[in-house]
């Protein structure tokens, strides 16, 4: 028979503004979530109901003793705060409370840590946690010892953890030039492929909102599929042709989330630029999610602070088939489906050469009847909407749209 899996048992803490209550509670369910993808199991939910954090605990010194007893009542080995706290907050709570003290933020780090296949996808990680390890380094004492294992402290590990700021440091300069020649590397492939004229999409979406299955669907291509949070964090290139016979690339990316701690931003910066330079984005959203409209704002307040506003973007809301009554679709242009359903998948192909379109320039050339070869380009590397011979010229009177560099527009 097989041993029952050992979970780490843990308590969520979080603070609720006056007249922010779903919005909390959304968010309250939301670090559930994450501590159960980190590998933990919430065993109690604590929330305080105030305008401010208490400035030396977050939460007041009732909720504090409150706390403490049930950490001592389940054998709770660690707490995480919905709230970011600072190194003075987890000393005092420390105080009082003898167990392993992290935030929402460790977590989110911590499950990265967990999902990150590629050696640039580790070493982004490695960063953003060194990067949240070194303000905190002072006075953290007591957690330090308790960091011994579990949620909060995969990846860099405790000896690194234990290690002087210079060592940090340096280390940190060690990774940003590592990166840095990953970052070369992947900028070459994307002037390649701007050059040979591909029109490029890239994948963005709250996480879970079903990008990597919208992906599997129009690429048929075999990429990590879960239901769960951060399933993909490598930046994933495909291929994939569309009815009229173009040939384009789309790039899957991180799910974005609420409170994306800065760290990870900074670190994932390179790898949201594979989709920097793309021609369309394909936002895609969890139609059936309680807070549809959160995750929404959060994508797009990321992409404005990516510097990615200006992009052309289709909103594809996903998962239809699980919302009950119409969907609440209020970001356009868009279209509604189900990635599991194949006529929906048609459609969203359909409509993406519409959007495509609209982006485009249009072209009218002759192609002499010897150049079968250009025919061909003109196929994969345009949308070729009108193919004409004349027997008389013995050309191909062509038409349709490419891309606005395009060696066929400028001819």
């Amino acid at each position: 028979m097989d041993e029952e899996k050992v979970y780490e048992k843990v308590i969520i803490v979080g603070i609720e503004k006056q007249h922010e209550e779903e919005a909390f509670q959304y968010s309250f369910d939301e670090l559930e979530q994450l501590v159960e993808n980190a590998g933990g199991k919430v065993v109690a939910r604590l929330s305080q109901k105030r305008e401010r954090p208490d400035h030396k605990t977050v939460i007041g010194k009732g909720k504090v003793n409150e706390l403490k007893n049930l950490v001592e009542e389940l054998d709770v080995q660690t707490v995480v705060f919905n709230q970011e706290l600072s190194p003075s907050h987890v000393r005092n709570i420390q105080e009082v409370i003898e167990t392993k003290v992290i935030d929402r933020i460790q977590v989110i780090l911590d499950i990265f840590a967990l999902r990150a296949r590629s050696k640039e996808g580790r070493l982004q990680v490695e960063l953003a946690q060194l990067s949240y390890i070194l303000p905190r380094l002072a006075g953290q004492g007591v957690n330090m010892s308790r960091l011994g294992a579990g949620i909060g402290t995969r990846g860099p590990g405790e000896t690194k953890l234990e290690t002087d700021r210079r060592h940090i440091q340096r280390q940190m300069t060690d990774i940003k030039r590592e990166l840095k020649k990953f970052a070369a590397h992947r900028e070459r492939s994307r002037e390649q492929r701007k050059n040979s004229n591909v029109f490029q999409i890239g994948l963005i979406g709250y996480t879970n909102a079903g990008k990597s299955t919208v992906l599997n669907q129009l690429t048929e291509a075999d990429t990590y599929e879960k239901n769960q949070l951060f399933a993909t964090l490598d930046p994933l290139t495909r291929k994939f042709e569309l009815p009229s016979g173009m040939q384009v690339t789309i790039t899957d990316t991180v799910g974005f989330i609420q409170d994306l701690p800065t760290q990870l931003i900074e670190a994932f910066k390179s790898t949201l630029e594979e989709s920097k330079d793309v021609d369309l984005l394909l936002h895609v959203i969890d139609a059936s999610a309680d807070n549809l409209k959160a995750h929404e704002q959060t994508v797009l307040s990321l992409l404005k602070e990516l510097e990615m506003a200006d992009i052309p973007t289709l909103h594809v809301y996903n998962k239809r088939d699980l919302v009950e009554g119409p969907v609440p679709s209020t970001l356009y242009p868009n279209i509604v489906i189900s990635a599991q359903d194949e006529k929906d998948v048609d459609a969203l192909r359909d409509k993406l050469e519409s959007e495509m379109k609209k982006n485009m320039r249009h072209y009218q050339l002759e192609i002499e009847s010897h150049r079968g070869d250009q025919l061909i380009e003109l196929r994969q590397q345009t949308l070729l909407e009108r193919q004409l011979f004349d027997e008389e010229k013995q050309v191909y009177f062509v038409e349709g749209y490419a891309k606005p560099e395009s060696k066929w527009v400028n001819q």
